[in-house]
This record gives C-alpha cells, sequence and structure tokens, in this order.
C-alpha cells in the first residue's frame, strides 16, 4: 500500500485511496436551445449509496478506481471506460478530493462498486434536465407582498 501522499493539498489521502468517477448525461444551454454533454465527476459516497437505492439520477455508469489512477501528478487522466468525447466538471480535482474523503470516512460505501468495475443498473432519468450554464434572474414582480404591518409590533 502507498504510503506517500497524493497531493499537496491533501496530505490525508494517498495514491490508494477509493474514488467513484460518474459519466452524467447534462446539458448546456445556448441560443434557445439545449444541447447534451457528457461529464465526468466524482460521486460522493453518500450520492452514490442513494443512487444504488434507486433515485432517478443523471449518471449512465459509474466507475469505482483509485486517486492515483485519475491522477499523473496532478492532472486528471479519463478512464479509459469512458467516451472520449465526455469533459471534466468544473474544479474537477477539489471535487475529487473531498469526494475521496468521504470514502475515507465511510468505507461501507466502497462495497457497492469494486475497484477497476463500473455499474451501471442505476434509475437513469434526464426528465429533469442537468443545465450546467442556467442562470436564475430574480425580477422586483418575484417579491412576494407584505402588509405593512407584518414587522411592526402591534
Amino acid at each position: 500500500m502507498t504510503t506517500a501522499t497524493f497531493d499537496l493539498n491533501a496530505p490525508d489521502l494517498t495514491a490508494d485511496d477509493y474514488i467513484v468517477l460518474g459519466l452524467a448525461s447534462c446539458f448546456i444551454k445556448d441560443e434557445g436551445e439545449v444541447h447534451e454533454v457528457a461529464i465526468v465527476e466524482p460521486i460522493p459516497s453518500a450520492a452514490l449509496e442513494a443512487i444504488v437505492k434507486g433515485i432517478p439520477t443523471s449518471y449512465q455508469t459509474a466507475f469505482a478506481t483509485t486517486l492515483g489512477a485519475v491522477f499523473v501528478g496532478e492532472t486528471p487522466q479519463l478512464p479509459t471506460t469512458f467516451p472520449t468525447t465526455a469533459q471534466f466538471c468544473d474544479e474537477f480535482v477539489e471535487r475529487t478530493i473531498a469526494a475521496a474523503r468521504t470514502y475515507k470516512v465511510r468505507p461501507v460505501a466502497q462495497a457497492h462498486i469494486p475497484v477497476g468495475s463500473s455499474r451501471s443498473d442505476f434509475a437513469y432519468s434526464v426528465e429533469r434536465k442537468r443545465v450546467l450554464n442556467s442562470q436564475r434572474l430574480v425580477k422586483t414582480e418575484d417579491n412576494v407582498k407584505q402588509h405593512e404591518y407584518t414587522h411592526k409590533v402591534l
């Protein structure tokens, strides 16, 4: 087992630490049209346990591996089980380190997918689309009207 630390920003992690990467179906809105993109992102232990229990998810497949297999230095490497068109999520390194810590705290979650294997028997659904570049615009019309005496002591 490797005892050297994985990263200077994560001295508690080693290259042998467990991580699950998911291939998610996400969407990007461009000029009124919505386009599907494949995103690779780490799945924390609590999310994996919920997905395994059958909640609808945008993950097509999940692949269990180690941090050392995902990173060469600090550069992420796309697992060969994922399509070459897949993209890494925003803040991939930070999110992967955080997700790896969740498996250290809850090692029982590692039993769902053994290292080196993948699982795709999830309740896959894109009914609720994950739009990556959506923006919420708050307008004054959205404010709830209150009575003038709502905040007064009567």
